[in-house]
């Protein structure tokens, strides 16, 4: 089968002939990919920062965000059967470990992570395990949700954290409208009645925003903290959830936030630089947020089969893997890339 792969880090993906994966163990599930979505971590991966994490042996396939129909399953596999369309949850889990006994999957100790630390979607066809199978509704297809299965879920966790703490009438904002962001923004407006404000140096997104339920958007063009301020009266937002993480976001976002708020870090890149002192004065909580849950794809999927959450996307067949990662660098992708064998 055609696969694309990391050949070297600091080089070009290469298209590459590989063998298909087989089924070998019972709860095993091969999926015949439907579409793979082309994440910010891919470039990231081809930079090397993932190297050290992943352990991972070059040349292997990448592609962390994968739906489509099951192609194969292990002799023990019951809940979805050969032609099932399927999302995938990005995680490998065991089911045994004390996280997954918890219903903490996220952490598993035994995870594997397809497109991070094993092969991945970049391809014809995955190897995964039922226990990351989600099956689609009938008015969905793969290339319609595939971006969720990790920029969805990652943004659903955030929101739904904020969510359960966020009252009526509380402000929320949201830093970064672009592939994650836009997905947070039709989450938090589904699960909850605070009000957003979304933040983003692009008009275009805000444009977006502002069509997807954002209730107030503010440019950043440098008085953008100023604007937040004034529109709390000056005390700041109960929550932050910045989907950025570099570029001086971090600094920014912690100056719009309330007292005894939470600072949600979503986006990656650069560190933070809080006094300890303003920390405990002020009782601000930062709150990392990885991957989300298998339930959490769940709920998720129901939110896409009602409507309530639509993912924007450009298609690219397989073989334009290397325009696709281009446009995305470039800043040019409005939602999400998916990548369509």
């Amino acid at each position: 089968m055609k696969a694309v792969q990391v050949t070297g880090y600091h080089q070009n993906l290469e298209l590459r002939d590989v063998p298909e994966p087989k089924v070998t163990g019972p709860l095993d599930v091969v999926v015949r990919v439907g579409a793979a979505g082309v994440c910010r971590t891919d470039l990231h991966i081809l930079e090397g920062q993932w190297a050290e994490k992943s352990g991972v042996t070059l040349p292997y396939t990448i592609g962390h965000e994968n739906a489509g129909w099951v192609h194969a399953v292990g002799d023990a596999v019951t809940e979805v059967s050969v032609g099932d369309k399927v999302i995938l949850h990005p995680l490998m889990t065991c089911g045994l470990c004390r996280a997954c006994r918890l219903g903490d999957d996220v952490h598993c100790e035994n995870s594997k992570f397809p497109g991070i630390d094993t092969a991945g979607g970049y391809a014809e066809y995955l190897l995964t395990s039922a226990r990351s199978c989600v099956k689609l509704d009938d008015g969905l297809e793969p290339a319609d949700v595939a971006a969720l299965a990790d920029a969805g879920l990652t943004a659903q966790h955030a929101v739904a954290k904020a969510a359960k703490v966020l009252r009526p009438g509380d402000v929320c904002v949201l830093i970064g409208a672009g592939g994650l962001g836009h997905i947070g923004i039709q989450s938090m407006k589904a699960m909850s009645a605070a009000t957003l404000v979304v933040v983003d140096r692009n008009p275009a997104a805000l444009k977006l925003a502002e069509q997807l339920g954002a209730d107030v958007t503010v440019v950043a063009d440098g008085s953008h903290v100023d604007s937040v301020l004034d529109l709390t009266g000056g005390h700041g937002a109960e929550a932050v959830i910045d989907f950025v993480g570099e570029g001086g976001s971090t600094a920014e976002g912690v100056r719009m936030l309330r007292r005894a708020g939470n600072y949600y870090v979503v986006g990656y890149g650069e560190n933070l630089d809080v006094p300890t002192i303003d920390i405990i004065s002020t009782e601000i909580n930062f709150i990392g947020n990885l991957v989300g849950s298998y339930a959490d794809l769940q709920d998720l999927m129901v939110l896409a089969a009602r409507g309530k959450v639509k993912l924007r996307t450009a298609r690219y067949p397989l073989e334009e893997f290397g325009h696709a990662l281009g446009d995305l660098g470039a800043g040019k992708v409005r939602g999400r890339a998916i990548l369509v064998p």
